[in-house]
C-alpha cells in the first residue's frame, strides 16, 4: 500500500519546512510527497528541494486556483494507491502512516478516511486553547474527531485520504475554495463510497497563532456553510444555526446586565455561567493548565460568535437580500450522483 501526499502551498515556506521535517521521522516511509505551489509570491522551492535526499518528493508550481483545485492538480499526478491531503500548517506524528495502513488493511471496504487534529506539546498556550476549542464537546460537540467511526464520517481536508477508486469516481473537488472539503465529503458518500474516522491518525494542527486570525478563519467557515447549501440544501441543518443563537443569546446577556433587574440578570446569565465553568474546567483538566483553560473559554467565545456571524450575514445577503453570489472560487463540472 503506497501513499501519495498532496500538500497545497501558498506563501508558507516556514510551515512546509516543519511539515516535511516531520515526514522524515515517519516509522514507515512508503510514500511520495507532492508539494504544489499555488501561485505563491513567497515560494518554498529551496526549502522543498532541501529534502530531496531524505524524501521521495516532487515540487510543482502553477497559477493560483485556490486549495480545492490545487489538490486536484496533485491527484492527477499522484502515483500511489491512496492520496493523502494535509494542510501546510500540520505536523505529522511518527506513527501516522503505520496507523493508517493497519486500519485500512483491516477495513478494505473503506474508500476515504479522515483523522482528528491535536495540539503538540510545544504549541503556544493560544494554539493549545484554539485546538481545544475546535475539538471540544462544548463548542463543536466533539465531531471533529475522537471515537472511531466507520461508514458515514465526513473527512476534512486538513487530514484526509482517498483511495484511487474514490478519485476515479468523484474526480476530486468541485469547488476551489469556501466549503470545498464539506462538499467533497458529502459527494463521496452520495456516490456510495464508504468513509471512516481513524482516531489514531491524528495530526498536530497549528491553525492560527492569534485570536483575531482565528476569528477571521472561523467566520469564513460560517460563510462557507451557505456555499454548501447551493449544492446540497439539506446540509444546512438546524444545528449549524446554534452558533448564531449563541451569539444572539450573548447579546441579550450584555443588554440584560444594563437594563434588567438583578433577578433577571442572574436567570438569563445562568446558562452562560454554567457553560463557562464547564469549558474552563474541562480545558484546564485536559491541558493541565488553568491559563489554557481560561484562554480556551475565550477561544470558544470567538469560535461560536464568529461562525454564527459569518453564517448569518452570508444567509442575509444571499438568501434574504439576494445581493451576493454564495460561491467563492470556480466550480468544476464533475460526475454527480443521483440522489433519491
Amino acid at each position: 500500500m503506497k501513499f501519495s501526499l498532496i500538500i497545497p502551498l501558498y506563501n508558507r515556506p516556514q510551515e512546509i519546512d516543519e511539515l516535511l521535517d516531520s515526514l522524515t521521522l515517519q516509522s514507515e516511509q512508503d510514500f511520495e510527497v507532492l508539494v504544489v505551489e499555488d501561485g505563491s509570491t513567497d515560494a518554498a522551492e529551496s526549502v522543498v528541494r532541501s529534502y530531496s535526499d531524505r524524501l521521495n518528493i516532487r515540487y510543482f508550481v502553477k497559477e493560483n486556483t485556490r486549495q480545492g483545485f490545487t489538490r486536484n492538480y496533485g491527484f492527477e499526478r499522484a502515483q500511489g494507491d491512496w492520496f493523502v491531503v494535509f494542510d501546510s500548517d500540520c505536523i505529522i506524528p511518527p506513527d501516522y502512516f503505520r496507523s493508517v495502513r493497519l486500519f485500512l488493511e483491516s477495513h478494505p471496504e473503506i474508500d476515504a478516511y479522515g483523522g482528528p487534529d491535536a495540539a503538540s506539546p510545544d504549541f503556544s498556550s493560544i494554539q493549545k486553547a484554539i485546538s481545544y476549542s475546535m475539538t471540544s464537546p462544548f463548542t463543536t460537540g466533539g465531531i471533529r474527531g475522537g471515537k472511531r467511526n466507520v461508514g458515514t464520517y465526513h473527512p476534512r481536508s486538513f487530514n484526509m485520504g482517498i483511495s484511487r477508486k474514490a478519485w476515479d469516481v468523484t474526480q476530486g473537488y468541485r469547488i476551489s475554495v469556501k466549503g470545498e472539503d464539506v462538499e467533497f465529503s458529502v459527494r463521496i458518500l452520495d456516490h456510495g463510497l464508504k468513509t471512516a474516522l481513524i482516531a489514531e491518525a491524528f495530526v498536530y494542527h497549528k491553525r492560527r497563532t492569534s485570536f483575531s486570525q482565528f476569528r477571521s478563519q472561523v467566520e469564513f467557515f460560517g460563510r462557507a456553510r451557505l456555499n454548501i447549501r447551493k449544492f446540497y440544501p439539506g446540509e444546512l441543518k438546524p444545528i449549524h444555526w446554534m452558533p448564531t443563537l449563541f451569539s444572539l443569546y450573548a447579546i441579550v446577556c450584555l443588554v440584560g446586565f444594563i437594563l434588567f433587574p438583578v433577578y433577571l440578570k442572574v436567570l438569563i446569565a445562568l446558562p452562560l455561567l454554567i457553560w463557562s465553568i464547564a469549558i474552563v474546567s474541562h480545558a484546564t483538566y485536559s491541558n493541565r493548565s488553568l491559563m489554557i483553560g481560561v484562554l480556551a473559554w475565550w477561544a470558544g467565545i470567538c469560535q461560536l460568535s464568529a461562525y454564527g456571524w459569518g453564517l448569518f450575514t452570508e444567509y442575509f445577503h444571499v438568501v434574504v437580500l439576494r445581493k451576493r453570489n454564495p460561491t467563492i472560487g470556480t466550480i468544476k463540472d464533475v460526475p454527480l450522483p443521483l440522489r433519491s
